[in-house]
């Protein structure tokens, strides 16, 4: 898979784009890993650390984060 078609990088800090479809925790988010494209649209998976778990989510849903560090602690 190449990252070429990906806007983000692993390790970047974003934004999830609201919405009423999707339950999801505030806050900034981390790359964990890019995914296959679903049709032309990048996927990624990414982590908050307000939730357990981790996301598949399409690019289209997220922006760059104005802190663009990710505190883990």
């Amino acid at each position: 898979m190449s990252d070429l078609a990906h806007k983000f990088k692993i390790g970047q800090t974003v934004d999830l784009t609201p919405s009423i479809a999707r339950s999801a925790a505030k806050g900034p988010y981390q790359i964990v890993s890019l995914r296959p494209a679903d049709g032309d649209i990048p996927r990624y998976q990414i982590k908050s650390r307000s939730e357990p778990h981790e996301r598949v989510v399409a690019e289209n849903d997220l922006t760059l984060a104005a802190d663009l560090k990710f505190d883990r602690s």
